[in-house]
């Protein structure tokens, strides 16, 4: 059985109102829930979300001086669940938690973030 659904894609950036505008217009979307610090566009096909992360570097390509940024959201409907369940498949909960009452951020086996949310509409 599963944990959750696949949510949204979330880009790391430094401006999140205006990363959303980029992406809703290419992709054909629409701005559903705005706010400063994270935007989400709906599309057709799922949701993206731009997220202000702070002092943000811009990924390098093709190089690894910085890395490419992105995390997968997960909606589910209980938190202290998802996040046993998670650690149960090998993840394990990221040191920091920014607001722990509305989503979780974990980190994937080879280490890479994702969040269980209770805030990602249907």
């Amino acid at each position: 059985m599963a944990v959750g659904r696949l949510a949204a894609v979330t880009l790391d950036c430094d401006d999140p109102p205006a990363l959303a505008r980029f992406w809703a217009e290419l992709v054909g979307g629409e701005i559903a829930l705005a706010g400063e610090a994270f935007v989400a566009v709906k599309t057709e096909r799922g949701w993206l979300a731009a997220v202000r992360v702070p002092h943000y570097q811009p990924p390098t390509w093709p190089g690894a001086a910085m890395p490419k940024q992105i995390h997968l959201d997960v909606a589910v409907s209980d938190l202290d669940q998802a996040e046993a369940a998670a650690i149960r498949l090998g993840a394990r909960r990221a040191a920091t938690q920014p607001a722990p009452h509305r989503w979780r951020v974990m980190l994937d086996p080879a280490g890479h973030p994702f969040c269980l949310s209770t805030q990602m509409p249907e």
